[in-house]
């Protein structure tokens, strides 16, 4: 547990990364990376493809192991904490690629979900009411109530993405780290997906998101940090990071490319 006066924790912030780096053998995938996250803000994570952000995500979430540094929740320090150690205490994400189970139903999946995230559960107890009636919840949260019995894998990219995040919002999640929510994506489904997370941030929770669609990124940010190498590149607004040199020259024309020829 650190204390209200550590050096490298942000005053208020309910996610703290301080000088974080994550190694694979010779290359830095995440490089002496400092920033912080207030308690119900839209934090947005931008830079090219192999700038680090997935891994970022990875080490904070316990998929990996930070090299150097230190990730601080909510007080507590979790940079050495097992995955599911750092759900039970508030924190939930989702993944480019959506993560779900194919031969279960959506209820089934985010009964999962539900299940996981309580931190109290009783030994031999799986799906009891309670879980049930919060994966329910998640899953007309998220517009999916219709599909609850229906098996997950044939269902569409967009069902499937939705699906992810009412397993993430089933754990009653603090923090929701969302990996890349629109990509691939049609623009009406970009638009539904971005004012579910912002329902999400309405019911009070914070959320953390990597995104390369830019007008979904600088639309639903409060603020951006733009990665590169590893590395911290810029963090600003939305207004500032479309303003700066660096990251227009490194990033932002690239990016703005790829819409146009997506």
């Amino acid at each position: 547990m650190t204390g209200p006066t550590d050096p490298g924790v942000t005053p208020g912030a309910l996610l703290s990364v301080e000088r974080l780096s994550k190694h694979y053998g010779g290359l830095a995938a995440v490089n002496d990376l400092s920033f912080a996250v207030h308690e119900g803000e839209v934090f947005g994570i931008a830079g090219p493809n192999g700038a680090g952000k997935t891994t970022l995500f990875d080490t904070i979430s316990g998929l990996a192991k930070a090299t150097d540094g230190r990730v601080v929740f909510a007080g507590d320090e979790i940079h050495e904490r097992s995955s599911h150690a750092i759900c039970h205490l508030g924190i939930a994400r989702t993944f480019q690629i959506p993560a779900v189970f194919p031969e279960h139903t959506v209820l089934g999946n985010v009964a999962v979900g539900s299940y996981f995230g309580r931190a109290n559960r009783l030994p031999g107890v799986r799906f009891d009411a309670e879980t049930i009636d919060r994966a329910h919840e998640a899953i007309a949260f998220v517009g999916l109530a219709k599909k609850a019995g229906a098996v997950a894998g044939p269902l569409s990219l967009f069902e499937k993405k939705r699906l992810m995040i009412a397993s993430a919002v089933a754990t009653e999640p603090r923090l929701l780290m969302f990996d890349e929510p629109v990509g691939g994506l049609n623009p009406s489904e970009v638009d539904s997906v971005l004012e579910l997370v912002r329902r999400i941030r309405g019911s009070g929770v914070t959320v953390l998101l990597i995104e390369h669609v830019m007008r979904a990124l600088m639309s639903i940010s409060d603020r951006v940090m733009v990665m590169n190498h590893g590395r911290l590149l810029f963090e600003g607004t939305p207004a500032d990071v479309q303003r700066h040199e660096e990251v227009i020259q490194v990033y932002l024309g690239t990016a703005a490319q790829e819409e146009r020829d997506a």
